[in-house]
């Protein structure tokens, strides 16, 4: 089930990866024109952008339901992305206010109001879920001559929209009861006030090494509690100071306070091992900084030091609690990076964003101290301090990648490729690769028969063995290039 969820997890990234754009467009559109209107009545060129980044802010549960589809089908072909459209368009029709309304014999207005919230995150998400195992299911079956033109791929559209007929049945009478749940959940956490903020902030942080923090994220960050906290925000719809308390805390962890956590291991290090941890720690830090792209710098010591992360995830809470008592609010269409700070600080519902900046400050003087404190007073095996031999290891890799005929001179992702396939076991023993936003995730036969040396030779931020037969390699942001690469050593 675990790891069922954290494919899920994967696949969201698609769609949420689409966000940027959205953020972009706003953000430039609301610099141009930051009139209180929220779509730019000023100017026609703001009042352009705003609308053209609304169209994918107000449509994210469309992305969801394609974006699914496509990631968690076998072979993600676009058959199954269309039948994640379908799939969506057939439940969100029939469970419409106007639809149920007609169903019950009563007027729109006495609907129950979860109707009124059907296009929604959530349901995109099943939406895709069911497309995904209808694809997995009939892509290749084959009917008779009289009905072949329907077989394979082409069916697949049509078992998902019967399915759905099924699933709008179940959603008609389990749906208002889910989402009365999600609302209590919501209005549980949120009435808390600037103590939601922190537990929220906390709870996001420990569920990353699962993957699983981006179910936390969806009745936070997306309309499915009533919540919605990005799309608010970025749509000028909500009350300043408020709107974006979910998302502002996080500005001073990824802009400040990880990168000075990045400064205090390399500082940490070994004096012999201090190159290659800088080159580590410089990267991931500046992905954490300039994009909000954490992973590469959190797994570097998620796992070798779990105490540190703990530590992290407590000032996360604190700092989304902080940011939420003074009212500082700014947000993000990605992550909370400076792109996306920029991007936001002139939004209508920003908030004395640049006191963010003065938090963050402060934030990065903690995690220096802390961090540099508890690695010498518990000796935590941060990168550079562990018994490996760098050298040793080094030498391991480069056998490695000179041992595979497939590299291709100066490919530095063909290169890294050759040399963690080896590491792996080569194809005596993957069985699967696929990746996430920042990671490979392997399945092989033996993990005795994994050689970890091999594969922090390429200086890959971390390793995380999450079963007997599953590991994950955190790549970083050229994750993709990365895997594409294996994939082609694979089908050699």
């Amino acid at each position: 089930m675990t790891k069922y969820l954290q494919k899920i997890g994967r696949s969201l990234m698609l769609p949420v990866a689409v966000l940027p754009a959205a953020a972009i467009l706003l953000g430039i559109g609301y610099w141009i024109d930051p009139s209180p209107s929220g779509w730019g009545a000023g100017s026609p060129i703001a009042a352009f952008l705003i609308k053209a980044g609304a169209s994918i802010i107000d449509n994210m549960a469309i992305l969801f339901a394609v974006g699914v589809a496509l990631g968690m089908s076998k072979d993600r072909d676009g058959s199954a992305a269309l039948s994640g459209l379908v799939a969506y368009l057939v439940v969100t029709t029939l469970l419409s206010i106007d639809s149920v309304a007609m169903l019950q014999g009563i007027d729109p207005g006495n609907v129950n109001a979860a109707f009124d919230k059907i296009e929604n995150v959530f349901v995109g998400i099943i939406s895709g879920l069911i497309a995904a195992n209808m694809y997995n299911r009939f892509s290749k079956v084959e009917l008779p001559d009289a009905l072949a033109f329907f077989s394979g791929k082409r069916l697949v559209p049509i078992m998902s929209a019967v399915a759905m007929l099924f699933v709008s049945l179940v959603l008609y009478f389990v749906w208002p009861v889910i989402y009365s749940a999600l609302v209590h959940f919501g209005e549980a956490i949120s009435g808390l006030g600037v103590i939601g903020a922190g537990l929220y902030g906390f709870f996001n942080r420990l569920l990353i090494p699962t993957g699983l923090h981006h179910a936390l994220n969806s009745v936070f960050w997306f309309d499915v509690a009533g919540i919605n906290d990005i799309g608010n925000f970025w749509a000028g719809t909500g009350e300043k100071g408020v709107t974006g308390m979910y998302q502002a805390g996080f500005f001073p962890i990824m802009m400040f306070g990880l990168p000075a956590a990045a400064l205090a291991m390399y500082h940490s290090a070994k004096s012999k091992r201090k190159k290659q941890v800088a080159a580590l720690m410089l990267a991931a830090a500046f992905a954490s900084f300039f994009t909000g792209v954490t992973e590469p710098l959190e797994f570097a010591f998620m796992f070798v030091a779990p105490a540190l992360y703990v530590v992290h995830a407590l000032l996360t809470g604190i700092s989304l609690a902080i940011a939420a008592t003074f009212q500082w609010t700014a947000g993000f269409g990605f992550s909370a990076g400076f792109i996306d700070y920029f991007l936001s600080s002139k939004l209508p519902l920003a908030n004395q964003p640049y006191m963010l900046l003065v938090q963050g400050l402060v934030f990065a003087i903690l995690y220096y101290c802390l961090f540099r404190i508890l690695i010498a007073k518990f000796n935590l095996l941060t990168p550079g301090r562990e018994e490996v031999e760098w050298e040793e290891v080094k030498a391991g890799g480069a056998e490695a990648a000179a041992s595979s005929q497939s590299v291709t001179v100066g490919n530095k992702h063909a290169v890294m490729a050759a040399t963690i396939y080896e590491g792996l076991g080569g194809d005596a023993n993957v069985t699967s690769v696929d990746n996430c936003t920042t990671r490979l995730r392997i399945e092989v036969k033996n993990m005795n028969d994994v050689n970890q040396k091999v594969i922090k030779a390429t200086g890959v931020p971390g390793i995380n063995i999450v079963g007997p037969q599953s590991i994950q390699v955190i790549v970083g942001t050229q994750v993709q290039f990365v895997a594409d690469e294996i994939i082609k050593l694979r089908n050699k």
